[in-house]
C-alpha cells in the first residue's frame, strides 16, 4: 500500500522538444513521498538539459524507440528497451515523444509496464499513430477536439497543460528589456518552421505602415525558413521594426515589456496541441492575439475576440490595431484576466495533482 510509484518519463530530447519545460515541472511536483520519478532521453544537448539535471533525479541518456526496419530483428531490438524496463523496476512509463513511434508501448507491453502516453500535436493520419493508441494503457490528451481521435478508447482523459504561474508572474521579472517608450512591442515565440506562420505576422506589420510599431521574434531561424523570414522583412524594409533574437531559455523578459503576443500558426500541418508560448504569455498579463485554430482557439475559448482567421494578413492587421488603439489601462485589464483565467484553469498545481490521481489509479490496476 505505501510502495511508491515509480515512473519513467520519456521524451526524444531538452533542446527541440517544446515539453521540456512542462517536464521539468511535472517531476518537480510530483509528490516525493508516493512517486519515484525518472527520465530517459537519447540526448544531452540543449542549454536546458542542465536545468533537467538540477531536478536532482535519475536521468538516462536511452533511446526507447526502435527503428521498424529491419523488421526481421524489430523484436530483437524492442526487447532492449523491455529489459531497461524491467530492470529499472518501473510501474509506469509516461511517454511525452511527440512521433507516432509504437515500439515504447511494445517493449513495456513484452515485460507487463504500464505505458501512457501524452498527445502533444494534432495529427492522426498514419497507421503507426493507431497501432501507437492501440497498445497504450492510457492516453492524455490536451485539448477539446483530439478526443475524436480514439473514440473507441475508454482509458482516455483530458489533461490540459499546465504553468507555473508564479514563475510566469509579471512582478517577479525585475530585469525587462530596455525599450523606447514610443513603440508599441509585439512578440512572438517559436520554433521557426513554416506552419507556424511568422511570415503572415511580418506581412500585416508590413500593412499597418506604422513606424512604432515593433515585433521582436524569439526562436532558432537558423535554417530555410529562417531565412525566407529575414529576406521578407529586407524585402519589405522592415530592418528597424522586425528583429530576430534567436533562442531565449528564459523569455520572461521579453513577455514583461511586450504590449501584445501574437501566435499566427496556419491551418494546416501538425497545427497545434496547446500551445504553451501561448499560455506563458498570458500568465504574464500581456494581451494576446492567435489564431482560430485547434489548440489555440481551446486556449482562447473563453476570449473569442482575440482570435483571427488563420492565414489572413487583413484579418491580423486590424486586430492589432484594436489593441493598439485601446488605453493602456484597457490593454492591462485584458493582460490581467488573462493571467487569472490562466491560474484557475492551467495552474501546475491542478495539473500535477491530476496525474497523480491517474498514475495511482493505473498502478492500482495493475
Amino acid at each position: 500500500m505505501n510502495k511508491k510509484i515509480r515512473v519513467l518519463i520519456t521524451t526524444s530530447n531538452f533542446n527541440t522538444a517544446g515539453s521540456g519545460k512542462v517536464i521539468y515541472d511535472l517531476v518537480k511536483g510530483l509528490d516525493p513521498d508516493k512517486f519515484e520519478a525518472e527520465i530517459a532521453c537519447n540526448s544531452n544537448k540543449g542549454a536546458f538539459f542542465k536545468v533537467i539535471e538540477s531536478l536532482g533525479v535519475p536521468i538516462h541518456i536511452f533511446e526507447t524507440k526502435s527503428p521498424y526496419r529491419p523488421f526481421y530483428n524489430l523484436l530483437f531490438r524492442v526487447w532492449k528497451v523491455s529489459k531497461f524496463y524491467k530492470r529499472n523496476q518501473y510501474d509506469i512509463v509516461h511517454s511525452w515523444q511527440w512521433s507516432s513511434d509504437w515500439t515504447e508501448a511494445l517493449a513495456a507491453r513484452l515485460v507487463g509496464v504500464k505505458w501512457i502516453y501524452t498527445k502533444k500535436a494534432m495529427g492522426f493520419d498514419n497507421k503507426n499513430w493507431h497501432m501507437k493508441s492501440y497498445l497504450a494503457h492510457f492516453i492524455i490528451t490536451i485539448n477539446n477536439e483530439m478526443r475524436a481521435y480514439f473514440p473507441k478508447k475508454k482509458q482516455q482523459a483530458l489533461i490540459p497543460l499546465g504553468i507555473d504561474t508564479d514563475y510566469y508572474n509579471p512582478k517577479v521579472v525585475t530585469e525587462p528589456l530596455e525599450l523606447t517608450t514610443t513603440s508599441f512591442h509585439i512578440i512572438t515565440v517559436a520554433n521557426l518552421v513554416p506552419v507556424k506562420g511568422v511570415q503572415i505576422l511580418i506581412e500585416a506589420i508590413n500593412q499597418l505602415q506604422d513606424s512604432s510599431v515593433r515585433l521582436s521574434i524569439l526562436g532558432d531561424f537558423n535554417n530555410a525558413y529562417g531565412d525566407t523570414l529575414v529576406a521578407l522583412k529586407d524585402r519589405l524594409g522592415l530592418q528597424d521594426q522586425v528583429e530576430f533574437l534567436g533562442k531565449s531559455l528564459d523569455v520572461r523578459p521579453y513577455f514583461k515589456t511586450a504590449d501584445l503576443y501574437v501566435i499566427p500558426t496556419l491551418n494546416e500541418g501538425r497545427k497545434e496541441g496547446m500551445p504553451m508560448a501561448l499560455v506563458e504569455a498570458m500568465s504574464m498579463g500581456i494581451p494576446v492575439l492567435g489564431s482560430d485554430i485547434t489548440g489555440i482557439n481551446f486556449v482562447l475559448k473563453d476570449f473569442k475576440s482575440l482570435l483571427f482567421e488563420a492565414g489572413s494578413v487583413d484579418d491580423l492587421a486590424l486586430k492589432i490595431i484594436e489593441i493598439k488603439e485601446m488605453e493602456s489601462l484597457n490593454r492591462s485589464k485584458i493582460g490581467q484576466c488573462l493571467r487569472s483565467y490562466c491560474q484557475e484553469h492551467f495552474s501546475m498545481n491542478k495539473f500535477i495533482s491530476e496525474h497523480e490521481v491517474l498514475y495511482r489509479s493505473i498502478a492500482d490496476n495493475q
